[in-house]
């Protein structure tokens, strides 16, 4: 298949030849749902830890007679029952989030992704993108043409211009090809990509 490469007036520049296997993959919402879920869980850290009863300060007496005072029985007020007692099941520091995906799930639905961005009108293809000076007003002015709210901008090699004019735009974000990963392309309404990275894509996801 071809993709439409635009220019930055928004004209069509030519056509790049692509590989329907990366492009016009079909649409797979359980795998894309499988490696989103697994991405943002990898990335989450173990740094909550509550405590059991044991390590709760108190309770070392018995609050009350076993026998005769008509309440329930019970041994210790840190007892998870009680409020300000220890957790039944508590977080720890080392707690494992990780989730498997292999390799060829996850490229499949990088490949589902992208196609389906295409077929949305959310893809845009550019020859190149760059700015004149690293300065977000120009950055601003370039983007007001794709009407979008929020844009991730996929490049080969990332010019500084443009990382540095966009890192005062909380919607906006600049990635290489390594960088573009399932959550940052569900998660943007518009992804722009250069012709280079649309290349380099398209031989890694091959």
């Amino acid at each position: 298949m071809k993709l439409q490469v635009m220019n930055d007036a928004g004209k069509g520049a030519g056509e790049l030849e692509v590989s329907d296997a990366v492009f016009g993959a079909a649409f797979n919402e359980a795998l894309i749902h499988q490696v989103v879920v697994a991405y943002q869980a990898c990335g989450r850290q173990g740094t909550r830890q509550q405590k059991t009863r044991s390590e709760v300060r108190g309770g070392g007496r018995k609050p009350w007679r076993q026998k005769g005072t008509g309440q329930a029985r019970a041994g210790t007020i840190r007892s998870p029952l009680w409020k300000g007692g220890g957790k039944t099941f508590p977080s720890s520091p080392d707690e494992n989030f990780e989730h498997k995906v292999n390799r060829k799930m996850y490229r499949g639905a990088v490949r589902s992704i992208l196609s389906e961005l295409l077929r949305q009108g959310r893809l845009v293809t550019v020859n190149d993108f760059k700015v004149d000076a690293p300065k977000t007003k120009t950055l601003v002015a370039k983007l007001k043409g794709y009407d979008a709210k929020t844009v991730l901008i996929v490049m080969d090699d990332v010019d500084s211009n443009v990382e540095l004019a966009s890192r005062n735009l909380h919607s906006v974000e600049v990635c290489n090809v390594a960088g573009a990963d399932p959550v940052s392309l569900v998660r943007f309404d518009k992804i722009i990509v250069t012709q280079a990275a649309a290349k380099r894509l398209a031989e890694w996801l091959a």
